[in-house]
């Protein structure tokens, strides 16, 4: 009798690979949006649409609210002057102020470019700084290490709109242009978020620096900085994109906080939501709601959106919370959709191959049969004598 090779057990990677129009490029995003589910989904959409509703409002700034040539001057929409004290009408949706005649509408749109600009360099400086100390430090570890630490830990003692205001009055020296003004908000929010890059990246390079695969790269001859850069960044940069969008919305309050305290950037140089809110205050007395409801809701809503996609992300990146609602993914649906269709098949083999085994211990000796109860035949025939 010729023994039959068994087969090689079926696994779902196997049939993923053998299933046609499996492999498919998809949208940026699309992946992200498939593994969320319910409220996670709902979070993530609502604040995609709020996001991608003020990046539209910061790019067609200039069309929205058109500059205004004076002469020789050509003011910008922020800057025109209308009649003080109009309220909201067709003209005007959101009315003019009461002193300067801007019109709040057109604060609110260039608004938007300003808080898009401060961010991308706050929170990109922030990460470059950030990242890159904390994982020197807790690579090379020693002084270094201490000193880092040092620091940090002093920067973060620090109030942060505190830290912000000293910052900001350090980096601007008195300058009040649009450049200098962006930039030293920038500068200041960015001294506030080095301090959590640098902590959540040294813990974890700590973690990895003892991993198996740091110590292949160095007996493969890979000097410090590829192993850094290279091998122990990319495996713990996880959760920088979770604390990048939290952060995004800290930074819309501390200018926002900035421009209240009359710390922010100029009116004629930007438009800045803060201070309009604090040139608002008086008018609430006098019974002129708009000056102050519209950039008071702008901030509110931009904040908003920016915290429901952090927190979709850290639903959807954190293990432990991506199926807290009590049901699965999309992906851990097709998973498991395709382990129960390989079941079968295992379950087959695994059949065919006991048989296979019975089969060959029958050629050479026999196996002693099964009684219904589940003893071997001798002992039930040996029992039922007893």
């Amino acid at each position: 009798m010729s023994a039959v090779a068994p087969a090689l057990p079926v696994t779902p990677t196997d049939i993923l690979a053998s299933t046609p129009g499996k492999r498919k490029r998809s949208f940026p995003g699309l992946a992200l949006y498939r593994s969320t589910h319910g409220v996670q989904r709902v979070m993530l959409m609502i604040g995609f649409v709020i996001v991608v509703f003020f990046i539209l409002l910061a790019i067609f700034a200039p069309l929205i609210a058109p500059s205004q040539m004076v002469g020789v001057v050509d003011t910008p929409g922020f800057a025109r002057q209308f009649t003080p004290q109009l309220a909201p009408s067709a003209a005007h949706w959101f009315g003019t102020t009461t002193q300067t005649g801007y019109d709040v509408m057109y604060r609110i749109v260039y608004g938007a470019r300003t808080a898009l600009e401060v961010i991308l360099l706050a929170v990109a400086l922030s990460i470059v700084i950030g990242v890159t100390l904390g994982v020197i430090s807790g690579f090379i570890g020693t002084w270094v290490d201490r000193v880092l630490v040092l620091i940090m830990d002093a920067l973060y003692a620090f109030p942060s709109l505190l830290l912000a205001i000293v910052i900001k009055i350090t980096v601007s020296s008195g300058g009040s242009g649009p450049f200098i003004g962006i930039f030293s908000a920038a500068v200041s929010i960015t001294v506030i978020f080095i301090p959590e890059y640098f902590r959540v990246t040294r813990n974890a390079t700590i973690q990895a620096k003892v991993e198996p695969y740091v110590d292949a790269a160095r007996v493969a001859g890979a000097n410090p900085g590829r192993i850094m850069f290279g091998h122990i960044l990319p495996n713990v940069s996880q959760s920088i994109p979770v604390l990048m969008t939290l952060n995004a919305s800290e930074s819309i309050l501390t200018l926002a906080g900035l421009g209240f305290l009359g710390l922010g950037i100029e009116p004629t140089a930007a438009a800045e939501w803060g201070y309009d809110l604090n040139k608002a205050l008086s008018d609430v007395l006098n019974g002129i709601w708009w000056t102050g409801i519209f950039p008071g809701v702008a901030i509110v809503l931009i904040v908003l959106g920016v915290t429901l996609i952090g927190e979709s992300l850290n639903d959807v990146l954190n293990p432990l919370l991506r199926t807290r609602g009590g049901t699965t993914t999309a992906d851990e649906q097709e998973v498991a959709s395709v382990i129960d269709a390989s079941g079968g098949l295992e379950d087959d083999q695994a059949g065919a191959e006991q048989a296979l085994i019975a089969e060959e211990f029958r050629s050479v000796g026999g196996v002693p049969e099964v009684a219904p109860d589940g003893r071997a035949g001798d002992e039930a025939s040996i029992g039922g004598q007893s």
